[in-house]
């Protein structure tokens, strides 16, 4: 990478640096590690964008390891969800590893360990060794097994293997300093017993590397040459290279260990742990319901690829954690459905509209285009009918000089059809509207070139023909939280925060032409928003969702309270 082509980030620095003091480029190798406990999220969005990003510029491999050590939580569903999204996002991964792969090497080290005094099993209780650790800012005091004979180790450490122990039992810990300012340096756990089947190597083993044991060491087997990963990670970076210290041959690559700042994001949590509990109680259909922050969620809802890069390259990479507004995300997503979604009308709260001039049973196919965006999309046939259905809200019996849409004797355009203007309302016994009559200028067709229809009105609307319309779910999201920050303060639930009116679900009334329209299709609800079809849709009932809106009406929202 040429420092010249754009300025570089503080990783893109640590990198570039390494190259200058000797570190050969073809030696460089990146990973992503998810640990399969669940799907990922934006937050992970950003940390695949950032490993992969790297290895497309630096034309360097970046491997995809799962850290499946723990088997109570994991499952193969998370592995294949895992790969699904990060190809969605259109990365391609050079190995797909596992922790698991490397489970005998890790083991055959830990013995080694124990043999050179650098490991011991450890018999207290979880409370006892949570007294023994000490504070920050007192020190720890050695546990009383932590001189137990090599002989006596390597047995015990063996029996653990063989699952002589139910959980609990032994631990294995690294013998490092009792006394450390960095706690996570006073005798860190190793292994523990976990009779659990694992997903991969099923019941082959009964103790489990801990993730600070396992991910550097993995690295070191890949030859990865740069780990990045989260700040909270930082205080482990001692621990990763003491881990290293201890194994490493000169001839080799030595991983480097370096941490960059979570991108948390307004209006959701990107906690998987938080994220479970949301699945299991019930406040969202599944993992992929279209208001998590999970990207399986994000593409349901109709998110591109493009949009969720754009977004990781727009916050960038940061040493300080800080919180993102949706907002930002939802711009990045409205910019790229802008120029790639086909326009179509659709209807969402309906009135009827009659054309009482229109010729009874008279049909004609009006000429709309696709996308003023993209003229290559083309053009498509909307039938035309005297009985149209318009939105509530485009009709007003009185209204003041700044409402361009249709009134009693006013005249507006029909999108794609003609000039219409507003001559009488028929109300139910309550006062509601139920149909609005109108007329029409019969030489005002758009396109027809003629000088009626060249005439300026200053509203233009949308509409469908009620012969002719697809009835369809329309799923309106919100934001799932109406709290930016719903995990930020430790007090207070999150799931307090929950935003009651998150979803929505009306009948819409569609153009035809979307009668064929396939799960994850996107489009421009004319004059509404970008919407997407549902993996819930059959031949029988389409249903959309709502991607987005036109504009941000929450920055309007928020700026008044």
């Amino acid at each position: 990478m040429s420092t010249e082509e754009k300025s570089l980030n503080f990783i893109e620095q640590i990198i570039e640096e390494d190259l200058k003091n000797g570190l050969s480029k073809d030696k460089l190798r990146f990973r992503f590690p998810p640990e399969p406990n669940g799907y990922l999220h934006v937050g992970h969005a950003s940390a695949i964008c950032l490993n992969f990003g790297l290895g497309i510029d630096y034309q360097s491999p970046v491997n995809l390891r799962f850290d499946d050590t723990n088997p109570a939580k994991e499952e193969q569903e998370f592995v294949d969800a895992i790969k699904r999204d990060i190809e969605w996002l259109g990365y391609k991964w050079a190995k797909e590893c596992y922790a698991s792969d490397y489970f005998q090497q890790l083991y055959d080290w830990a013995v080694a360990f124990i043999k050179n005094g650098k490991a011991y099993v450890d018999s207290q209780s979880s409370e006892d060794m949570a007294k023994q650790k000490g504070t920050p800012t007192t020190p720890g005091t050695d546990s009383p097994y932590r001189n137990r004979s090599v002989e006596e180790n390597l047995d015990l450490f063996e029996r653990m293997k063989k699952g002589e122990f139910p959980n609990g039992t032994h631990i294995l810990r690294a013998k490092i300093d009792m006394s450390h300012n960095n706690m996570l340096m006073r005798d860190p756990i190793m292994y523990r017993i976990l009779h659990s089947h694992h997903h991969r190597t099923a019941d082959a083993w009964c103790i489990y590397p801990m993730y600070d044991w396992a991910h550097g060491e993995s690295d070191y087997l890949e030859q990865i040459s740069h780990s990045f990963c989260t700040l909270e990670f930082l205080p482990h970076r001692e621990l990763y290279d003491w881990f290293l210290d201890q194994i490493y041959d000169t001839t080799k690559v030595r991983p480097k260990q370096r941490e960059f700042a979570r991108r948390n994001l307004s209006h959701t949590v990107v906690s998987k742990r938080k994220l479970l509990q949301l699945v299991q109680e019930g406040h969202v259909s599944s993992w992929d319901d279209p208001r998590m922050s999970t990207i399986s969620g994000m593409r349901r809802r109709g998110y591109t690829p493009t949009a969720i890069r754009n977004f990781a390259k727009t916050i960038g990479i940061a040493k300080r954690t800080n919180l993102i507004d949706v907002s930002l995300l939802e711009f990045c997503v409205r910019e790229d459905l802008n120029k790639t979604a086909p326009r179509v009308m659709a209807v969402l709260n309906p009135v009827k509209l009659v054309i009482t001039n229109y010729p009874e049973g008279k049909e004609e196919n009006l000429e709309a285009e696709n996308s003023q965006e993209d003229p290559s999309l083309g053009f498509r046939n909307v039938p035309f009918s005297k009985e149209l259905y318009i939105e509530r809200e485009d009709f007003q019996e009185e209204a003041n000089k700044k409402f361009f849409r249709l009134t009693l004797g006013t005249e507006v355009r029909l999108k794609n059809a003609y000039i219409i203007k507003g001559e009488s309302v028929v109300k139910d016994a309550e006062g509601n509207i139920t149909e609005i009559h109108c007329t029409y200028d019969e030489d005002s067709r758009s396109g027809s070139g003629t000088e009626a229809s060249q005439r300026k009105v200053k509203g233009t609307i949308h509409w469908v023909s009620i012969k002719h319309a697809i009835e369809a779910e329309v799923r309106l999201y919100d934001r799932l939280f109406t709290h930016e920050n719903p995990d930020g303060d430790k007090e207070v639930d999150f799931k307090e925060y929950i935003n009651p009116n998150s979803l929505e679900i009306i009948t819409g009334y569609l153009e035809p032409s979307l009668a064929t329209a396939k799960e994850g299709e996107r489009f421009q609800f004319q004059r509404l928003g970008y919407y997407c079809v549902d993996k819930d849709s059959s031949t029988q009932k389409l249903v959309f969702n709502k991607t987005v809106g036109l504009k941000d009406t929450w920055a309007k929202v928020e700026s008044k309270e």
